[in-house]
């Protein structure tokens, strides 16, 4: 099947696993605040698979129109669901491909990619299957992993982590966009705690704890002019990003992180922060990936 027209859509991936469907009805209403098409995607294998380390394995001739129809089976229970959550354009599509590389060509023009957190075959204790994390690090477009379980109520606040970097910038630019949309408070918190600080005598905290709190309302005035409806409230804290956001995050019904944060005190990357809060958090996390 071709590709549907992708610009500007929501695009969810399906799969069938509970995570996928909350990820289908998480898109659905995010499509239908948005006003924008709601694109759900199917993906199977290539007729020729790899089972490393062993060489491909060619599948039965009757493989791909069995996983077709199961394909199709699976698209239609998502379009219902997704019309049941308010959704208006429902577009669907089984494609021939790589998972991970079809949605990541995907989000070159996508609005959003939304995705459950652990497919059918990921393993019990894991947090994220392949899939989810790959896009994570991969995608051209914000992306947006959800959990199976009993979603957050529609008016709790956005979380938003912010530190200074461009990446941060970014989540902070795509929150500010979710709030608005949603009509909710953004809680904008700025972590600066690092551990190798607290090992110099003297260390002024209270300094820091200053200097970290003008750092934040600095980044958020421009931000706050251009959406004047959204109610921010600032978070300062000398603790981890990381730790904090994960601390406060059950009180939101989304979070927003950079893919690529700095530590405002030691310009270190902090990668981990981002990686950190999706893999632990049960709320939806969106991950902000630079186009």
């Amino acid at each position: 099947m071709a590709i549907p027209a992708i610009q500007d859509s929501i695009v969810a991936g399906v799969d069938g696993s509970p995570s996928s469907a909350a990820a289908v009805e998480w898109a659905a209403r995010n499509a239908a605040l948005r006003d924008r098409p709601l694109v759900l995607v199917h993906v199977v294998p290539s007729p020729m698979v790899t089972t490393a380390p062993w060489p491909q394995l060619p599948l039965p001739d009757d493989a791909f129109r069995v996983m077709q129809e199961e394909g199709e089976r699976l698209l239609a229970q998502a379009r219902a669901a997704a019309e049941q959550a308010g959704a208006g354009e429902v577009r669907t599509a089984v494609l021939q491909a790589g998972i991970v590389g079809t949605l990541t060509e995907l989000s070159r023009d996508a609005d959003r990619i939304v995705v459950g957190s652990r497919g059918q075959t990921a393993l019990g204790r894991m947090l994220l299957g392949s899939v989810s994390t790959g896009l994570v690090h991969q995608a051209e477009c914000p992306v947006v992993i959800v959990r199976d379980g009993d979603q957050p109520p529609g008016d709790a606040p956005v979380l938003v982590g912010i530190d200074g970097s461009p990446a941060s910038e970014l989540a902070t630019e795509v929150a500010f966009e979710e709030a608005s949309v949603r009509q909710v408070e953004l809680v904008a918190l700025h972590g600066w705690r690092d551990t190798s600080l607290f090992h110099y005598p003297g260390l002024d905290t209270e300094s820091l704890q200053t200097q970290a709190e003008a750092v934040l309302a600095e980044r958020l005035a421009g931000w706050q002019e251009r959406y004047p409806d959204v109610t921010v409230r600032r978070v300062v804290v000398a603790e981890h990003p990381a730790r904090a956001l994960v601390q406060r995050a059950e009180e939101a019904q989304l979070v927003v992180v950079g893919s690529r944060g700095r530590s405002g005190l030691t310009g270190k990357l902090l990668g981990s922060v981002s990686t950190g809060v999706v893999h632990s958090v049960r709320v939806p996390v969106m991950v902000a990936r630079p186009r």
